[in-house]
């Protein structure tokens, strides 16, 4: 019996390393730089060296994913513009945070990590959860924002009773992977199959979903928060003054372009492009979507 619970031991113990090693792997690349805020040790990739680049480009991440989702963006840009990607707190190489996961939480952290890395007036490219931080942060700190890329945000349609039902029911979804039920990874996988249909996606929907059971209690806690009312935007639009790119991945199932059109319309200064993707234009159309990083960049200098 003593030897069965070791040998049960042993296994949890090599379970846990293989977790931390599949979230690490999703995360900001070695040499990663760090940066403490509010007592988190964040991690972060940046193209910046002892000279510098021109414009700063800053990108946030999905829930569940890594600042590695960024990997290609960086390698394109990095030559002309400081290219900073970040791990969220239980994410890649980012330390815990105590606070539960939401938006409203991310951007108190984004506001003092954007002091602690030295970043100026950035572009940011948020995806998902990383578009509603950069929103809110548009909104709070005008002054330090040059430009918004929002790649299906969250937070731009009512919370009806039908959402709050689809909301409850991944909240679930998550908690059960929390509690390590033994069908959520295979569940997991399938679920990811629909989030990142295109075969572009490929190498990273694998390396999220090797991370699910780790980071599903993280989930949990962010689709809790989205069923919040603090969770709608709607309010904010009329305050982002900076101009902005929605970059849609069109086959999106839970944020629905259609829904989200009536306060992508109010945005005072916007532009839409679609994207034959699930949720994440840059990890499944990059061509096409760095392109239209490009060209939004490139209008913002003429501009200046």
């Amino acid at each position: 019996m003593t030897s069965q619970r070791a040998d049960m031991t042993i296994l949890h113990d090599r379970i846990e390393k293989a977790e931390v090693s599949a979230r690490s792997a999703l995360g900001a690349s070695a040499p990663w730089k760090k940066a403490l805020v509010k007592g988190i040790a964040l991690a972060y990739d940046d193209t910046c060296d002892d000279t510098g680049r021109g414009d700063e480009i800053v990108c946030l991440h999905a829930i569940g994913h890594g600042a590695r989702d960024f990997e290609r963006l960086r390698h394109r840009f990095g030559q002309g513009y400081r290219v900073v990607a970040l791990d969220w707190p239980d994410h890649g190489n980012s330390g815990p945070d105590a606070t539960a996961a939401s938006a409203e939480r991310y951007l108190e952290l984004l506001i003092d990590f954007m002091d602690a890395a030295g970043l100026r007036r950035p572009v940011i490219v948020g995806n998902s959860i990383g578009g509603a931080v950069a929103i809110r942060y548009a909104a709070e700190r005008p002054d330090r924002v040059r430009g918004l890329i929002l790649e299906n945000p969250g937070g731009l349609y009512r919370i009806d009773r039908l959402s709050r039902i689809a909301i409850a029911a991944m909240v679930r979804f998550f908690s059960a992977g929390a509690r390590r039920a033994w069908w959520f990874p295979a569940a997991y996988r399938a679920y990811y199959r629909t989030v990142l249909p295109m075969r572009e996606a490929a190498e990273q929907r694998s390396r999220v979903t090797a991370a699910g059971l780790e980071m599903a209690p993280i989930l949990a806690q962010a689709w809790r928060s989205f069923g919040e009312p603090a969770a709608d935007l709607r309010p904010l639009v009329a305050r982002i003054n900076c101009p902005v790119l929605f970059a849609w991945a069109k086959r999106d199932r839970i944020i629905q372009l259609k829904r989200c059109l009536p306060a992508i319309r109010r945005f005072p200064d916007a532009g839409l492009e679609t994207f034959d993707a699930g949720h994440a234009a840059h990890l499944e159309a990059p061509d096409a979507f760095e392109r239209s990083v490009e060209r939004f960049m490139e209008g913002l200098q003429q501009r200046a």
